[in-house]
């Protein structure tokens, strides 16, 4: 029998009410990056039920979109406002951790009290200070990229899977067919975000970096540039026009052979109504409409790990930070809020906002029937199997702001300013040389860090 988390917490608020708040009430607020009114529903709920059961404390809760997040920040910090708690990305949680707004203490406290060794290590590690052992922020939910692709079209033209260089390549140009409205490939050219986790997944699979373990900046590197130049090539069999994630529909309508997405996508692999909003031609009226495909979740497929001169994996997580308030009392209240966002019930709620797109942190949640038991069936879909396997990958996640085990922060501040976006959109779309927007993304970035 399916247990129906929501009505658990519902009724934990019928038996408490909604708090009657004690006459010396704490106020505290928590931003967070999920907008949609559906999901703020759900936040909602989860602040209902923990003033009901802590009734010395009041939550204003705040939905901010992630783009939007540094320069609200910046204006709250200003003004001697700030939030006590944040959920955002990591990159943003380490830019933020440099200008020494963030409450490490707290939160390093926050990570033992819950269970150090219960967080997936490659996740943690994303969050952790220059000096070992300390943390900006804890991993709360996260997810893993990869090339998403059509396993029956992928044998019927007996080609390996998309999981290096070469066979990537190959593939995007023996699917490319622009005159049936087909094609070999997606993947970010448009100046936003989507293009940075592309482009950096195939940038760590070719050992280049941002930094070097000392610290300098090594952007403009000659295995930066052969990444970018392949990017470059591989962006000549995406879908017309500059791109983002939205290009799935293509994938979804049966005209795509591979696509970059997160994890988020399984649900509208798995279910109907979710796909519905990409069988429709508002977003591409040259794609035209189509109809879900049932088999589609069965014929697809995902290559979470590039390789080139090495192995790499890429995902992103999205953290929970505490702010100094500097009060004790505001402190407490927000890693009062930590502990019950973390316990099963709670988090479980959470993470079924979006199955597949939010994963657990912690590795017991993550085995849990109730966690596997998504509310849409989206995991049934797909398997346990085929979900602790995607979901393990979080053991060895990278991105720009580690080199070799080390954190570097300032990888967060020139992740904010969308440096690497633009960087792609002049070169893939403009018909910018690599070297001049290499040299280009590395002034800005030296702009960004102060060097």
């Amino acid at each position: 029998m399916k247990n129906n988390i929501i009505a658990i917490i519902t009724t934990a608020l019928l038996i408490f009410g909604p708090g009657i708040k004690a006459v010396f009430s704490t106020t505290i607020e928590f931003w967070t990056t999920e907008t949609q009114s559906d999901r703020m529903k759900t936040i909602r709920l989860l602040m209902d039920t923990f003033q009901a059961l802590n009734s010395d404390i009041t939550v204003n809760l705040v939905p901010l979109d992630e783009n939007n997040l540094p320069s609200q920040m910046a204006a709250a910090s200003a003004a001697g406002y700030l939030p006590a708690l944040i959920e955002a990305s990591s990159e943003l949680m380490l830019a933020f951790g440099e200008e020494g707004i963030l409450n490490i203490d707290g939160t390093t406290k926050m990570v033992m009290q819950i269970g150090k060794n219960r967080f997936f290590q490659g996740a943690l590690k994303m969050l952790e200070t220059p000096e070992s052992g300390r943390y900006y922020g804890l991993p709360y939910h996260g997810w893993i990229q990869g090339i998403w692709y059509r396993t029956d079209w992928f044998k019927k033209a007996g080609l390996d899977p998309p999981t290096t260089w070469e066979t990537i390549l190959k593939a995007a140009r023996a699917f490319y067919k622009p005159k049936k409205n087909r094609y070999g490939i997606l993947i970010g050219t448009k100046a936003e975000t989507y293009a940075e986790q592309c482009f950096t997944h195939f940038a760590l699979s070719n050992a280049a970096s941002e930094f070097d373990v000392d610290g300098e900046l090594t952007f403009n590197s000659p295995k930066m540039r052969e990444t970018l130049e392949f990017y470059a090539k591989l962006a000549n069999y995406n879908p017309p026009g500059p791109q983002t994630w939205r290009a799935r529909d293509y994938y979804l309508q049966g005209k795509l052979a591979m696509f970059f997405y997160s994890t988020y996508i399984m649900d509208d692999l798995a279910l109907a109504e979710v796909a519905a909003g990409s069988l429709t031609d508002e977003n591409f009226p040259q794609l035209g409409t189509g109809t879900f495909d049932p088999e589609l979740v069965n014929n697809t497929r995902v290559a979470a790990t590039i390789t080139h001169a090495q192995a790499a994996g890429y995902g992103a997580i999205v953290a929970l930070g505490l702010v100094d308030q500097g009060d004790k009392a505001k402190n407490d209240a927000a890693q009062r809020l930590v502990a019950f966002l973390y316990e099963p019930i709670s988090y479980i709620t959470f993470l079924h906002m979006a199955p597949g797109g939010m994963n657990p942190m912690l590795r017991d949640i993550a085995r849990m029937p109730e966690y596997l038991n998504d509310p849409k069936g989206i995991f049934k879909r797909f398997g346990r199997e085929k979900i602790e396997e995607i979901i393990s990958g979080l053991d060895s996640i990278g991105s720009f702001t580690i080199v070799r085990g080390k954190t570097f922060p300032e990888a967060g501040k020139i992740y904010a300013k969308q440096i690497i976006p633009r960087m792609i959109y002049a070169v893939t779309i403009t018909g910018m040389a690599p070297e001049e927007a290499l040299a280009w993304a590395e002034i800005q970035m030296k702009k960004v860090i102060g060097k």
